[in-house]
């Protein structure tokens, strides 16, 4: 199965727990939620910086 980081961000943003996002889907894992996060960081910083 495949999730999204769109996906996991969504989950977050609509107030789920890391821990509710592991228990729902069970192959991913912290680092993987770690990695949307920082994914999603890099890909704001990039668009602030190119539309500067």
């Amino acid at each position: 199965m495949r999730i999204t980081v769109y996906d996991v961000l969504e989950y977050l943003a609509s107030g789920m727990s890391p821990q509710q996002i592991l228990a729902d889907f069970p192959d991913l894992t912290a680092e993987d939620i770690q990695a949307c996060l920082a994914y999603a960081a890099d890909r704001e910083r990039t668009q602030l910086t190119a539309g500067a």
